[in-house]
């Protein structure tokens, strides 16, 4: 039988020989694609071409997609089954391409493709042995075997394969030049480590580019095609048999002529240093960002298999300091603060380019999920979001002027609870201008100011300045919307940020240059789009002139915070509750920069705000790159101005210090506050059809109401002086009957509101405006008083003891004192004093407790009296009640 098996096997190979050159001049079994070009892509198509037929994923020919930062530093690569880099054939040492001809083919640029002597002497040798120990094949044949074959197929040994193999060597070589086929061959051959070509080779075992090979080198990679499993050098136990592998291909060189016996016996003695590829790691989560990116638009398969070149925003400088920041100060802080976790973004305002992306402080931590992109991760945002409601209100026709009442306030809820927004600090402040609420983040005012402009309006403000989430309903929210109710991701918030930076044109935020395909063709390249006008450019650089006023933040957050940079840049501050989540945004003209702090698993930190958390990472970021001009120079224009550009249709005028006012005619202290001319009145961002004016004011400015609306000149009736915390406030009240013009506070349109605010003003000394006097008890008489019942009200049904609320106000050297009476029936005949008498004047509060469940149940009266000093006495108009039981 053994005898028969070498017949068969010496009969097979001479029919090889004999009719391999008559089928391939008929074409052969396959029909390769005609290649016309000489050009590398050309090649990749090539190959691409013959190998279609086989099975498994497009494209079939792997390449690594490789990815870049903008100065074209290497930061990534993105491949599946293993690494392939194509390199034109003179990007590969002469010493490799000799290697390989010396040991896999030595007549290669002679023969036809098929090495015919070397099949005949393969035949000799397995006929004579009785098994298949040589397949006799050249380069190209190889070659052939590699890109037309399936696996299975390459590690049969048949005729029916060997004859495909010589036909398809055979029109390679027609089709091609051996320079051509040489490099094809350097580019799919595999080098094991899952190293595909002589770039990937020489990149995973030496750390370096197949033209920097040197002869050592060189030699050792030329041995492992043979055997690539087997001859590894980086698998323990492989290294003596590669060397000794290294030193007959140094032989065959030497034999071939290629070196000298001398110089193979020196590359063989010199030692091999292996530095496996490592790949840098500043941005993986940049890069994991990118992939998904590239996977959407081109799918998964050309991403991991085709070889792109992906040139990005990144700045791998800037990335590196970010980290390194973010880092640093999350170390310093984690045992204090129970912080363990930072995310940061930058962006270029005027093209939306990300510049730095530092998902978290550790990626390879998992103990904080470090793999975890925070910043595209949905977080609350506290009190970051508030400037989007600043940007809405002056769209509206606010002002920086414009004045809130910090004062306890109840919203009713659909549960029939109410919300009672808190400040920060645990503390009301009275009236407050919008720039003043703003810059020191107080929370009832922006509460207030979003019930008036609108949720809806300000969901669909924030969509448009680039803020992605918030999609719910705007009940979902409420009005904790303003506080910091919804989820919006890091990137995403700092791009709306960037869009107040770029005058109120949204620039979507993007990480990708360009991409070029495999054949060389740029299929992708970012031409930055005109900003979109989502905001006036005046409205943006109201809120920005807010959040940049140091002097106004300086109450709540200090002279010297973190958020005061060595240049002109605006930020703002958020913290969620609990301490669960800390931010920072701000912005230069050219740099918009996000900060992140907390844990991600959502637990508390302790007691550190937005201030102390990430307000520390975003200074050192921020003040790293203005020290660093190479740093500089990528955000910045040289000579570009530092400070925010004031658009034109804006006005400077004089508004009054209200914290000067003392009960007199003047504002005694000025300041200057912008307005919105209102000959330009704004139309960005209104509805359609609608034009919303500016403050009413003019270039020739002499104070008046509507130049400043926190304030108003009345005329007041000085009623008896009450001692205050501080200093005398004296009550009062205004009157169209004489009296005296006084420079008062406005009180807001709202009764409940207004009675707030005079009660904090009276506590506090300051003047607001009074409540109007009773004109019937006041004047006629000469007499300086006042009195009403405020609560219960005209009608009111009452079961049980009632609290007596309202005004009982007088001069004591007119009025001895007041009392409360009651009367039965609507116009009682006789009245009943309740409780005693009341020397003091009581102005908005409790006068008297009436017990009115000791009595029959029926109609009464109740009134105030208001007893002089010659006995004589004023009352109220009687106010009617019913007793209920």
């Amino acid at each position: 039988m053994r005898g028969w098996r070498r017949l068969i096997w010496f009969w097979s190979m001479i029919t090889v020989i004999t009719i391999s050159p008559i089928l391939i001049a008929c074409g052969g079994p396959s029909s390769p694609v005609s290649i016309r070009s000489e050009s590398t892509a050309r090649l990749i198509a090539a190959i691409e071409s013959y190998m279609a037929g086989l099975p498994g994923p497009s494209p079939k020919l792997f390449l690594t997609t490789r990815v870049y930062d903008r100065h074209g530093v290497l930061i990534g690569e993105f491949w599946d089954e293993g690494r392939r880099y194509w390199t034109p054939l003179e990007r590969i040492a002469p010493a490799l391409r000799q290697a390989t001809i010396a040991t896999e083919d030595k007549t290669f640029y002679t023969n036809p493709g098929v090495d015919w002597a070397a099949i005949a002497r393969a035949v000799f040798q397995n006929t004579r042995e009785g098994e298949i120990f040589s397949g006799a094949s050249t380069i190209t044949q190889q070659l052939a075997r590699n890109i037309a074959f399936t696996y299975e197929e390459r590690i049969r040994r048949s005729l029916d394969r060997k004859v495909r193999e010589a036909a398809l060597a055979r029109e390679l070589t027609r089709r091609f030049t051996k320079d051509e086929i040489l490099e094809m061959y350097l580019n799919v051959v595999y080098y094991g480590h899952l190293a595909y070509g002589a770039e990937a080779a020489a990149r995973t075992y030496f750390g370096k580019s197949a033209a920097e090979l040197t002869l050592a080198e060189s030699a050792l990679l030329a041995a492992l095609p043979q055997a690539p499993r087997d001859l590894d050098p980086l698998v323990p136990g492989n290294l003596e048999r590669a060397k000794a592998r290294q030193g007959l291909v140094l032989a065959l060189m030497a034999r071939n002529g290629f070196i000298t016996p001398e110089e193979a016996a020196a590359a063989y003695a010199e030692p091999l240093e292996f530095r496996p590829l490592e790949l840098p790691d500043i941005a993986p989560h940049f890069l994991a960002y990118v992939r998904q990116l590239l996977e959407e638009q081109y799918g998964k398969r050309v991403v991991a298999r085709g070889g792109l070149t992906v040139i990005t925003t990144l700045d791998a400088r800037m990335q590196q300091v970010a980290q390194e920041i973010v880092r640093r100060q999350v170390e310093k802080v984690r045992e204090r603060y129970h912080l363990t976790n930072a995310a940061l973004v930058a962006l270029k305002p005027g093209t939306g380019e990300i510049l730095a992306m530092v998902g978290s402080a550790d990626y390879h931590n998992p103990d904080i999920d470090g793999q975890v992109n925070v910043a595209l991760r949905p977080r609350q945002p506290g009190s970051a979001i508030k400037p989007i409601l600043y940007a809405l209100a002056f769209t509206r026709g606010y002002s920086p002027a414009s004045l809130l009442w910090d004062v306890p306030v109840e919203f009713p809820l659909d549960d029939e609870t109410v919300y009672e927004p808190q400040n920060y600090d645990d503390e009301f402040h009275g009236p407050v201008r919008l720039r003043d609420a703003l810059a020191n983040s107080y929370n009832v005012p922006a509460v207030k100011l979003l019930d008036r402009v609108g949720i809806s309006d300000m969901l669909d403000l924030a969509h448009a300045m680039g803020i992605e989430g918030l999609d719910k309903p705007p009940d979902y929210y409420g009005l904790s919307l303003t506080l910091g109710g919804g989820e919006v991701t890091l990137l995403s918030l700092t791009n709306a940020f960037a869009t107040l930076a770029n005058g109120g044109g949204y620039v979507p935020h993007v990480a990708i240059l360009s991409v070029v395909d495999r054949a060389g063709r740029t299929i992708f390249h970012y031409e930055p789009p005109p900003p979109k006008p989502v905001v006036d450019p005046r409205v943006a650089y109201l809120v920005t002139s807010i959040l940049s006023d140091n002097e106004a933040r300086t109450p709540m957050f200090g002279a010297n915070s973190p958020l005061r940079l060595s240049r002109p840049a605006a930020a703002k501050t958020g913290t969620t509750t609990d301490w669960r989540d800390n931010w920072t945004i701000g912005y230069t003209p050219y740099l918009a920069v996000g900060v992140w702090a907390g844990n991600s698993d959502g637990s508390p930190m302790r007691h550190t705000s937005g201030l102390t958390g990430a307000a520390p990472i975003w200074h050192d970021f921020m003040e790293a790159v203005f020290a660093d001009p190479t740093l500089e120079a990528v955000v910045r224009v040289p000579d570009e101005p530092l400070d925010f550009p004031r658009p034109e249709g804006l006005i400077e005028a004089p508004i009054c210090d209200l914290s000067s006012l003392n009960f007199g005619l003047d504002c005694p202290v000025m300041r200057s506050e912008l307005f919105i001319d209102p000959r330009r009145p704004i139309t960005i961002g209104v509805p359609a059809g609608e034009i919303v004016p500016g403050a009413e004011v003019t270039t020739t400015a002499v104070m008046t109401e509507s130049l400043d609306p926190a304030w108003v000149v009345r005329q007041v009736i000085r009623l008896a002086p009450v001692q205050g915390p501080d200093k005398p406030a004296p009550l009062l009240c205004a009157t169209t009957l004489g009296g005296e013009p006084m420079a008062v506070i406005r009180v807001p349109d709202d009764p409940e509101e207004a009675q707030r605010a005079r009660e904090w003003a009276a506590k506090a000394g300051i003047p607001a405006e009074p409540p109007p006097c009773e004109e019937h008890m006041a004047g006629a008489l000469g007499l300086i008083a006042s009195a009403r019942i405020t609560s219960p009200e005209p009608g009111s049904v009452i079961t049980g003891p009632v609290a007596i609320i309202g005004s009982a106000v007088f001069d004591p050297q007119q009025i001895q004192f007041y009392k409360v009476e009651f009367g039965y029936g609507s116009h009682p005949t006789q009245w009943i004093t309740m409780g005693d008498i009341h020397p003091d004047p009581v102005m908005n509060g409790w006068l008297e407790t009436w017990y009115a469940d000791s009595l029959p149940p029926g109609p009464y009266a109740l009134r105030i009296v208001l007893v002089k000093r010659d006995g004589n006495f004023l009352a109220t108009e009687p106010v009617p009640i019913q007793v209920q039981h």
